[in-house]
């Protein structure tokens, strides 16, 4: 038999879930809208494999959803709530809001 989980375990899950830095800076990065795996791993600057992963976990977690089109994966927040966590955090931390860079409209760097 499993013994439900405390409603103070779920909460520090999820606050374990986001205390990782590249999970905190994709979320940053789809603020704005979807994104595809490609833009996100150029501007996290890390291998497509590292960014996958970190997205996978916020999947799981239902904070992002997937969609494909063709060969691309993009990736969007389904719980924008979240956002307002990421705000209070820096808030009381003092560190600035990440400010994804734009090239020539509403896109990250392009590298697909």
């Amino acid at each position: 038999m499993r013994v439900p989980t405390a409603p103070t375990q779920t909460a520090a899950e999820f606050f374990r879930l986001l205390a990782h830095p590249a999970r905190v800076t994709l979320l940053e990065m789809l603020r704005e809208g979807e994104r595809c795996v490609c833009e996100l791993e150029v501007a996290l600057g890390q291998r497509q494999a590292y960014v996958s992963q970190q997205l996978a976990v916020l999947r799981d977690a239902e904070l992002v959803a997937v969609r494909r089109d063709g060969w691309r994966i993009f990736y969007r927040v389904t719980q924008p709530e979240v956002f307002r966590l990421i705000d209070a955090a820096r808030a009381i931390t003092g560190e600035p809001r990440l400010v994804p860079v734009r090239t020539g409209g509403n896109r990250l760097p392009p590298a697909c």
